[in-house]
């Protein structure tokens, strides 16, 4: 949909913006905070102090409910990190999450902001990543609101067919944001 690279503009625009997915990766890496609690129950998805991804995948695909064990896991550390940002930055804040309205993340946001483009772009976008299948995009569409809903529930939406455009949406938005701050 363009939401890292919109999430980008953000920071460019000095906005501080917090990233559920680095975060995971930062837990996930050598040395993270995550891993030795996931060595503890899935020891085969470690390899170098680290944690595997593709040796992950295969854990919770050989046994469903592995996943709700490694979000037992994972959840509270995401968090607090997120706690830890938000604490540590003022004013305007993006919190880039993806899952935000299925895992209710849009309860304890001041507003939200859903980056949509169409069907094709979308497609066309997704399948230039390293390793991704129609399977894969199924099953995570699968496990995603239609962006159609989520355009409904959101406070704002930003189309992201074009750079330019999606620049002088974030631009604007930005401007909004603000005044409504200073005057909160």
């Amino acid at each position: 949909m363009g939401k890292t690279t919109t999430a980008n503009m953000f920071r460019e625009e000095g906005i501080p913006v917090w990233d559920a997915d680095e975060t995971v990766h930062r837990l996930y890496g050598a040395g993270g905070k995550a891993v030795p609690e996931i060595e503890k129950v899935f020891p085969e998805a470690i390899v170098d102090g680290a944690v595997s991804r593709p040796k992950l995948r295969e854990v919770i695909q050989a046994d469903l409910a592995a996943l709700g064990t490694l979000e037992a896991i994972v959840h509270p550390l995401v968090a607090a990190d997120r706690q830890t940002f938000r604490s540590e930055n003022n004013g305007l804040i993006v919190f880039d999450i993806p899952l935000l309205f299925e895992t209710s993340a849009d309860q304890w946001l001041d507003a939200v902001l859903v980056v949509s483009t169409d069907e094709d772009t979308q497609k066309q976008r997704v399948f230039s990543r390293d390793g991704m299948t129609k399977e894969l995009f199924e099953d995570i569409l699968s496990r995603q609101i239609p962006d159609t809903e989520k355009q409904v529930r959101a406070d704002f939406v930003i189309e992201t067919a074009s750079l330019e455009q999606t620049r002088a949406d974030v631009r604007d938005l930005i401007s909004q944001l603000t005044e409504k701050l200073s005057h909160a």
